[in-house]
C-alpha cells in the first residue's frame, strides 16, 4: 500500500454503507405501504444500476474534487455547474436541520425526560456544533466514526428485519402483504414518499471524493459501489418489512416511525430499545459527517472557479478543509432550527428532510446528461471503468433516470390532489424549494460578477 493511503477496499464499501445507507429514511420509505417493495424492485433497475456505473465511469475518469460541479460543468458551462453545486451543497445544511429535530425526537420518545420547545432547540443547536465541529477535519483521520456507523446501520436494520419476521410468524402484521397491496398506489399520499427511494440509493460520488486516499482508486471505487449496492439495497428491503409488518403505512409516523417500529416489535421499553435509540442518535451524526467533506469539497472547488462566492473557497491552512462551507452548513442549519417553532406544521422533520432531498434529486437531474453529453465532447478522456452497452443502452441509461428523478420531485414538493392535508404538507416544501433556486442564481450570478471583476482588476494590473 502506498504511504499516506488509507482508504482499503474494505474502508470503502463502508462508507458506500454509511453514505448511502441513511436509517432515518427507512420510516418515510415505508409509508408509502407495501407497495413500496414494487417500487425499490422497479427504481433497482431503472436508476440505481445506471446510477451507479455512470457514477463510477465520471468518478474514476474525471477524479478531481469537483465531483457533480465539475461533470456538468464540462458539460454544460460554468452556470450549470453553479447551479448543480449549490444544489448538491445546500441540501446539506437543511439535512442537518432536519436531523437535528430527529435527534431530540428520539430522545423525547425513549428515555424519561421531556424538555420544552426551546430547551429542544439549545440540544439540535448543539448537534449541529458538534458535527461541523468534526467535518472541519479530515474524514480519513476520522474513518474509525464512519466504520462504527455502518456497523451500527447493519445492526438496526437487521433488528428490524429479525423482529418483523418473529413477530410475523408468531403475532401476526399490521400491513396487509398480498400481491394486490404490493402493486402501486396510484394515491398522492403514498407517490409523495416515492422520491425517498431515489434519495436512499444516492452518494456513491461522495465515495469517488476519496480517491485521493485510495491505493488503487480505479480498480476499488467500482467495487466499492457493486458490492456496497448490494448490501444497501438488502438493509433497506429488510428493514422496511420489519418496520411494515409494526405498523400500518397510513399509522407511520415519518419523524419517530422507527423507534415506534422498534418498540411495538418488542413490546415495551427495554435495554435493547435504549441500545437501538443510542445507535440511531450516532448513525444520525455519522450520515452527516460522511457526507461533509464530499459536498463542501464541491462547493470549495466551485468557488475557487468563481461558480460560488470566494466564502465557500475558505480553507483551513492547517488541514486543506474547505472550513468555509462547513461553517456555512452550520450556519444555515442552526437558523433553520431557530425559526423552526415558527413554522406552521406538525412534522417540521419531514419539511427539512423533504426539501433537502428535492434540492438533493435536482442536482442528479444535471449529473446524467452531462455523462451522456461528455461521451460526445470528450471522448479522448481515459476512463478507467467505463459503462458497457451500445448507444440505444446508453440513451436509455442517461435519460430514464432523469424522467424519474423529475416527476419524483414534482410529486415531493406540488400538490396534486388540492385536499387541505395535501396543502399543508407540500406547500411549505414548494416555498422553500422556490426560495432555495431564488437564492442559488444570486449567488451564482453574485460569484460571476466577482470573478469578471476580479479578471478586469488582473489584466489592469499587467498593463
Amino acid at each position: 500500500m502506498e504511504k499516506g493511503k488509507k482508504f482499503r477496499l474494505f474502508d470503502a464499501v463502508l462508507m458506500a454503507v454509511v453514505v448511502v445507507l441513511v436509517v432515518e429514511s427507512v420510516a418515510p420509505a415505508a409509508a408509502i405501504g407495501p407497495s413500496q417493495f414494487f417500487w425499490w424492485g422497479v427504481f433497482l433497475f431503472l436508476f440505481f444500476l445506471p446510477y451507479g456505473l455512470i457514477s463510477a465511469e465520471l468518478g474514476t475518469a474525471y477524479d478531481d474534487d469537483g465531483g457533480i460541479y465539475d461533470w456538468v460543468r464540462r458539460a454544460f458551462g460554468k452556470r450549470w455547474g453553479g447551479r448543480a453545486a449549490w444544489l448538491y451543497w445546500v441540501n446539506f445544511p437543511i439535512w442537518m436541520a432536519s436531523l437535528a429535530i430527529l435527534f431530540t425526537s428520539v430522545i423525547a420518545q425513549v428515555f424519561p425526560v421531556h424538555f420544552g420547545t426551546w430547551i429542544n432547540v439549545v440540544i439540535q443547536l448543539v448537534f449541529i456544533a458538534g458535527v461541523t465541529f468534526v467535518s472541519c477535519y479530515p474524514i480519513a483521520d476520522s474513518k474509525w466514526i464512519l466504520n462504527l456507523a455502518a456497523i451500527a446501520k447493519v445492526f438496526i436494520m437487521l433488528s428490524l428485519g429479525i423482529l418483523g419476521i418473529y413477530v410475523a410468524m408468531t403475532k401476526g402484521v399490521a400491513s396487509s402483504f398480498t400481491v394486490k397491496t404490493m402493486l402501486p398506489q396510484m394515491n398522492a399520499t403514498s407517490l409523495g414518499y416515492i422520491s425517498v427511494i431515489l434519495f436512499n440509493f444516492l452518494g456513491f460520488e461522495v465515495v469517488t471524493s476519496m480517491a485521493s486516499e485510495m491505493p488503487n482508486p480505479k480498480k476499488q471505487i467500482p467495487q466499492a459501489i457493486i458490492w456496497g449496492g448490494v448490501l444497501i439495497v438488502i438493509f433497506y428491503v429488510f428493514a422496511a418489512f420489519g418496520i411494515g409488518v409494526a405498523i400500518p403505512s397510513d399509522k407511520l409516523s415519518t419523524s419517530s416511525g422507527l423507534m415506534e417500529s422498534i418498540l411495538l416489535l418488542i413490546g415495551e421499553k427495554n435495554w435493547f430499545v435504549v441500545l437501538i435509540a443510542l445507535l440511531f442518535m450516532y448513525t444520525l451524526a455519522a450520515n452527516l459527517i460522511s457526507w461533509s467533506a464530499g459536498v463542501n469539497y464541491v462547493a470549495s472547488h466551485a468557488a475557487k472557479n468563481h461558480d460560488l462566492p470566494a466564502v465557500f473557497a475558505i480553507e483551513s491552512k492547517k488541514t486543506g478543509m474547505p472550513t468555509g462551507a462547513t461553517i456555512l452548513n452550520g450556519v444555515i442549519a442552526a437558523v433553520l432550527i431557530v425559526v423552526s417553532p415558527l413554522i406552521p406544521n406538525q412534522n417540521i422533520f419531514w419539511v427539512f428532510f423533504s426539501l433537502n432531498v428535492v434540492a438533493l434529486l435536482g442536482s442528479y437531474i444535471l449529473m446524467f446528461p452531462s455523462f451522456s453529453k461528455l461521451r460526445k465532447i470528450d471522448p479522448d478522456t481515459a476512463r478507467p471503468f467505463r459503462v458497457p452497452g451500445n448507444q440505444l443502452l446508453i440513451f436509455l441509461m442517461t435519460w430514464i433516470p432523469v424522467v424519474l428523478l423529475v416527476i419524483t420531485t414534482i410529486m415531493s414538493a406540488v400538490p396534486l390532489n388540492g385536499t387541505a392535508e395535501e396543502i399543508n404538507g407540500k406547500v411549505p416544501i414548494l416555498i422553500g424549494t422556490v426560495i432555495t433556486v431564488i437564492l442559488g442564481e444570486i449567488c451564482i450570478r453574485f460569484a460571476e460578477r466577482s470573478g469578471n471583476k476580479n479578471s478586469k482588476n488582473g489584466q489592469s494590473t499587467k498593463k
